[in-house]
């Protein structure tokens, strides 16, 4: 027989996404999501501002009342779109990502990171047009990102590998090479904020981009 799952185990799974600064914010938005249907699912450790965060790669939860999203605090909104940023439904993590992704709060970051080693080009298009600073030198944006990266180099190199897979698996046909493909163009504005941030070169777990493909300017 299969035992009920214990809810407080899935908060505190949760609540480890975000610093401890954070920890009543997250138990309020905490307590307007309903239950999940299963518990969350193989979190990823990331550093952010040099504490250790454990981010769920997926949860299963549905999504609060629209009214009781509009009450909470700002902080708070960010926070619960940053766990719907890790939904299973690949139409909800798009939509809360486009929620959060224009954030400057740097425990925000990983959450947008991981989203672009992530398979759905809609998310990755969303990326880019929500950081059009990547494509400015020294703006806040850069630096945010350039920043995070320097501090997880594991973490990015991850990502880029999955995201050569994904285009691999599911976008080859449309891209034919990968230098054209948008997420290509994402990791090199990621990579262009690191290297601004640590003034060399940074490891390369990619194809070559094209030639002179950048992001779009706002």
């Amino acid at each position: 027989m299969r035992l009920p799952r214990d809810p407080s185990n899935d908060a505190h799974v949760l609540a480890a996404a975000f610093p401890a600064r954070l920890a009543d914010d997250v138990q309020d938005v905490l307590a307007v999501m309903p239950d999940a249907r299963f518990a969350p699912s193989q979190p990823f450790e990331v550093e952010v501002q040099g504490e250790t965060v454990a981010i769920p790669s997926r949860i299963y939860n549905e999504e609060p009342d629209a009214d009781l999203e509009r009450r909470p605090p700002k902080t708070q909104q960010v926070i619960l779109h940053c766990l719907y940023s890790r939904h299973c439904d690949g139409l909800v993590r798009q939509r809360r990502l486009e929620q959060l992704v224009a954030s400057r709060e740097p425990w925000v970051v990983p959450f947008v990171v991981q989203l672009a080693g992530e398979y759905v080009l809609e998310i990755l298009e969303a990326i880019s047009r929500g950081l059009p600073g990547l494509s400015r030198p020294n703006s806040p944006q850069r630096r945010l990102y350039g920043q995070f990266i320097a501090r997880n180099p594991t973490f990015f190199a991850r990502t880029e590998r999955r995201l050569v897979s994904y285009w691999s698996c599911y976008y080859r046909w449309k891209y034919g090479t990968f230098g054209t493909y948008p997420g290509c163009i994402l990791l090199e504005a990621f990579r262009t904020a690191v290297e601004e941030q640590v003034g060399t070169p940074w490891p390369r777990h990619t194809p070559p981009p094209a030639p002179a493909m950048t992001m779009p300017r706002a």
